[in-house]
């Protein structure tokens, strides 16, 4: 006894699809139409597909915590910085504060330009150098 037929309808793009497929050499519609219906009812092979894309999923979530602990760790080192030195530099005299505002401005705007030079264009990855 041969294989049963069966008659089925499908959408126009999927049929195009099945065609293309079946145009290769060595495929044909029937056997991508059985691996299809095997994979559907083989819970193994989802549960492989689910498992990859989990162990993926999960890698991904591990590096972006690590991102996320190393960012941490740089905004809080920033912040003690920024709190000793404030703590240890003088203040400026009154007359002087016009003249130290100004090359304040002209060194913050130099650091800018710096930094704009660097990231601008360029991977992010290569700011260390």
């Amino acid at each position: 006894m041969g294989k049963p037929r069966v008659n089925i309808r499908i959408s126009t793009k999927l049929y195009a699809q099945l065609c293309e497929a079946a145009d290769r050499p060595g495929a044909t519609k029937t056997a991508i139409v059985e691996d299809a219906l095997r994979a559907w009812f083989d819970p193994e092979a989802r549960s492989v597909l689910e498992e990859r894309l989990l162990a993926r999923v999960d890698a991904f979530d591990r590096r972006q915590a690590e991102i996320e602990r190393d960012v941490a760790y740089t905004y809080e080192t920033l912040a003690h910085y920024i709190y000793y030195w404030l703590t240890r530099t003088e203040p400026i005299p009154e007359g002087d504060r016009d003249i130290a505002h100004a090359l304040g401005q002209k060194r913050f705007d130099h650091f800018i330009g710096q930094v704009a030079r660097k990231i601008g264009g360029r991977d992010t990855r290569d700011i260390d150098r």
